[in-house]
């Protein structure tokens, strides 16, 4: 039963997520303010119910979708191990338990939090992903919104410098890394009748687009000394992480798909947490550096 319950609230994602919004909350905090630890479980505990909520919706509301697809066939609601139904009931009512518990961390969390679970439930699931190929981009933002909204949890500011380079890292890394993945996968979402972007384009157009956006999630993060105040450590960390991203989407590119697809897709998703982590690390050394 304990696994039914990880698979259908995709635990990982979930984790993925926390992990997120809790660099966000960590960036947007303030060394003068006293740390409140019922604040802080409040802004977890919520975070964790509304994405686990949301992904439980997910499955309910794509079970017949995800039967036509063998990479999703075995999710529980499309596998029979649980009713659309019931996945909805559990999936309300980790919605509502998460918003009442943002809303009590922040106002503005607790909003954004509902604004991801319209955008992914409502207008990607719905809607975009059913239309459009480029439907990663827009559908994007709810991905990138849990660093943001654990920016929100703690700090007003979400248009501050340092939350704006936090949102878009995340929003940028989430094409090359999902359009990886619908090029290995590209028969199964065809199956599905889902016009993803090489489905519907082409390999050799997804490829080119792969290669905009990791150009411009690269770019993004060599600028962060203009949103944060890094140190020597982030340009430690950054360089050869970034070398190792380019020379793979280099020979995944010119193989055309066919070489270095798991080697790239593995290091974009470590270049993602060193972008995000380090600048904010940064941020807080002088805990650590700080002469007695």
């Amino acid at each position: 039963m304990l696994r039914i319950f990880a698979d259908l609230t995709k635990f990982g994602i979930v984790l993925f997520s926390i992990l997120a919004g809790l660099i966000g909350y960590a960036a947007g905090y303030q060394s003068e303010v006293h740390f409140d630890l019922h604040h802080f479980l409040n802004f977890l505990l919520g975070l964790y119910f509304l994405s686990s909520g949301s992904l439980a919706l997910n499955q309910a509301q794509e079970w017949k979708l995800d039967q036509k697809m063998n990479r999703t066939s075995k999710r529980p609601v499309a596998a029979g191990k649980l009713t659309p139904s019931a996945a909805g009931l559990l999936a309300l009512f980790f919605l509502v338990a998460g918003a009442q518990l943002l809303f009590s961390a922040s106002l503005l969390a607790g909003a954004l939090g509902l604004i991801s679970v319209f955008l992914y439930n409502g207008a990607y699931t719905l809607y975009w992903k059913r239309q459009w190929a480029f439907a990663a981009v827009p559908g994007a933002i709810p991905g990138a919104l849990p660093v943001t909204i654990g920016y929100a949890a703690i700090n007003s500011h979400i248009f501050s410098p340092e939350s704006v380079y936090l949102f878009l890292i995340m929003f940028l890394w989430q094409m090359p890394h999902f359009w990886v993945l619908t090029i290995k996968y590209k028969e199964d979402y065809a199956q599905g009748g889902v016009p993803v972007l090489p489905v519907a384009r082409g390999v050799s157009v997804t490829l080119y687009h792969i290669v905009v956006y990791t150009l411009a999630y690269i770019g993004v993060a060599f600028a962060a000394p203009l949103f944060f105040q890094v140190s020597w450590m982030y340009v430690l960390f950054f360089a050869p992480i970034s070398v190792k991203l380019l020379l793979d989407l280099r020979r995944y590119y010119r193989s055309n798909a066919e070489q270095k697809w798991l080697s790239f897709f593995m290091w974009i998703n470590i270049s993602l947490f060193v972008f995000l982590a380090v600048p904010v690390i940064d941020k807080w050394n002088f805990l650590f550096t700080r002469s007695n």
